[in-house]
């Protein structure tokens, strides 16, 4: 980003104190082991002793059903949830620009193809579809039960699989105009080979779209995975996130009402965040959004 981009972002008061936000709820998921030692719990270990205990020097936040610190089950839940929020908005905007520029530089039935198929996964409704898919066990393929980094491969790949219709149609436009432009003229006209033309010249002119999409999508993600786990189809205790924290307070919110307020708000407030960053980087990205705010 240059220093005028990042001029424009800064002015843009909610989505730099969203980026703020999100920088602090990155830091301390990193930050959860090293927290959880100096705090001396283990969010893994059951206390039946301790259950439901209210917040105190020992606990901040208090402790959930089974006695376990709900402040570092909340830290080590944004691992998850973030983890799975970002590695699916990557892969979503990865897929997505890999088909929008081949549907840009092929053209014709190519180009037909891909976006009828984007079109046909627009129309289908993504939530059902999603939480058929999720539903699938994993033994049935051979895979492992029980092994977190399953769960959070499968869930990225499942939201992936959806979620690339955005970037491509995104990208697709946006090179279409680019392809048209002297400057790439002039580098076939030189000999400039197709990989070379699309790596160099093209899918540079394209890091600002695909980043604000991209950018937009990592709320939209955490909110699905929290679905998914709230549903029991996610990311599967005893690995924390904040999905199966929900589903794991549902049956307390009258006991414990604060089990399910502490991960759903901090569900609530990474959403919000990424979409004023997003809404940010795009005016950042875009000279002229500063004229229409003007």
């Amino acid at each position: 980003m240059s220093s005028r981009a990042l001029a424009r972002f800064l002015a843009h008061g909610a989505g730099a104190a969203s980026a703020v936000i999100l920088l602090a709820l990155v830091a301390a998921a990193l930050s959860a082991p090293l927290v959880a030692e100096a705090m001396g719990h283990d969010p893994f270990v059951p206390d039946l002793f301790n259950r439901f205990r209210p917040p105190s020097a020992t606990h901040p936040l208090g402790t959930d059903e089974l006695g376990r610190d709900v402040l570092l089950r909340l830290l080590y839940g944004a691992r998850v949830s973030l983890a799975v929020g970002l590695a699916a908005a990557l892969a979503s905007a990865a897929i997505g620009l890999a088909i929008g520029l081949a549907a840009a530089w092929f053209g014709g039935l190519v180009d037909a193809v891909l976006m009828r198929l984007a079109d046909g996964l627009l129309a289908l409704p993504a939530l059902p579809l999603l939480i058929v898919l999720a539903a699938v066990d994993p033994a049935q393929l051979g895979l492992p039960r029980d092994v977190a980094a399953l769960d959070l491969l499968r869930i990225v790949v499942i939201i992936a699989i959806f979620g690339w219709v955005k970037v491509a149609r995104i990208t697709r436009g946006a090179a279409l105009a680019i392809l048209r432009m002297d400057y790439v003229r002039a580098a076939l006209a030189l000999g400039a080979s197709a990989p070379r033309l699309l790596w160099r010249h093209v899918a540079p002119n394209l890091a600002a779209h695909v980043a604000v999409a991209t950018t937009l999508t990592i709320g939209n993600v955490i909110l699905v995975e929290s679905v998914l786990s709230f549903l029991g189809l996610g990311i599967q205790p005893p690995t924390p996130s904040w999905g199966n924290m929900l589903a794991n307070a549902q049956e307390l919110v009258f006991a414990a009402p604060m089990a399910a307020v502490w991960p759903g708000l901090a569900i609530f407030v990474t959403v919000v965040a990424t979409n004023f960053a997003g809404d940010a980087l795009a005016d950042a990205l875009d000279p002229r959004a500063v004229v229409r705010r003007g």
